[in-house]
């Protein structure tokens, strides 16, 4: 891609999540949103392989279904109350579609089959992009409306993301599938506290993509892309390698690392609020998703590569 459409798709990418994130009417977050799935679509299908075209497809299938969720819940939001500010989404049935379109645009279960699909489909750096800057806008808008959602829809939509998300990664060799597993599985976390505590699901998902940023990058500088790759990175760079290893673990929510904090805080809310059976099924379906970082940290740390 030239030099000037990577400008152009790059300011639209930024522009687009800017303007979803700072608007308070629901056609303005819309054009946002939108303007930020057309911006990306060049950048997966960038790989001429049929995987890139297949994955571009799928991204802005799904997301144009979500969109469309999105305009429909908006539509009869406005039409019931005559008002199209975001907080003001009184609507049940409203509020129910946009929850479900916010959850298809970031990949949440039960609509999840997207996201490992169109990952495993591009380069690193865009599924770098897709798991990070893309969830931004449609977390920020969860946000906004955190206080109309029905509790129970959240919680039972963050238990069964962190569910899929640790039983999905357990079986896959390729490393942006298990990515694509591991941001379900935080997702999930999201979700789940947002009903009882929308700051401390920011603060969780920008943990989650500070510690995923470096992974990928540092994946990408050493161009590995499955697990195969990875037991035979300690000859090129051992200190990245380490490094890939020890943020897995922190993503995992393993203590003493960074990424147990937001799920120690998230535990002691769910308590705090007398849901004891919700918060030991969150600390159970967590372990599955430790049983593919562990694995990925001895492959790294343990085994040494065939000489």
């Amino acid at each position: 891609i030239n030099p000037t459409s990577i400008t152009i798709i790059t300011l639209s990418i930024i522009t687009g999540t800017i303007m979803t994130m700072s608007s308070s009417n629901w056609l303005m977050a819309w054009i946002g949103l939108e303007l930020n799935m057309l911006a990306i679509l060049p950048i997966i299908s960038k790989p001429k392989t049929t995987r890139a075209s297949e994955a571009t497809i799928k991204y802005f299938l799904t997301q144009a279904i979500a969109s469309a969720m999105m305009l429909l819940s908006s539509t009869t939001n406005a039409w019931q109350t005559g008002n199209w500010d975001i907080p003001e989404l009184k609507n049940k049935f409203s509020t129910t579609i946009m929850t479900l379109s916010l959850m298809m645009k970031m990949g949440a279960a039960p609509i999840h089959f997207w996201l490992p699909e169109v990952l495993q489909g591009t380069t690193l750096q865009t599924a770098l992009l897709i798991t990070t800057w893309q969830k931004l806008a449609p977390i920020s808008l969860m946000y906004m409306i955190s206080n109309n959602i029905q509790p129970a829809l959240l919680m039972s939509a963050g238990i069964l993301s962190m569910i899929v998300g640790g039983l999905g990664g357990i079986n896959q060799t390729q490393l942006r599938k298990t990515m694509a597993y591991s941001s379900i599985n935080n997702l999930g976390w999201t979700i789940m506290i947002m009903a009882l505590s929308p700051n401390l699901a920011v603060m969780n998902i920008s943990i989650y993509i500070i510690m995923t940023t470096p992974i990928f990058l540092m994946m990408t500088n050493m161009s590995t892309k499955t697990l195969q790759n990875l037991t035979t990175t300690w000859t090129t760079s051992t200190t990245t390698t380490l490094s890939i290893a020890l943020l897995m673990l922190s993503t995992s929510g393993l203590p003493p690392f960074t990424g147990f904090m937001p799920k120690m805080l998230a535990l002691n809310e769910l308590i705090t609020q007398k849901l004891t059976t919700l918060a030991t099924l969150a600390i159970m379906t967590s372990l599955f998703s430790l049983l593919f970082y562990l694995r990925i940290a001895y492959l790294i740390m343990v085994l040494t590569s065939p000489m």
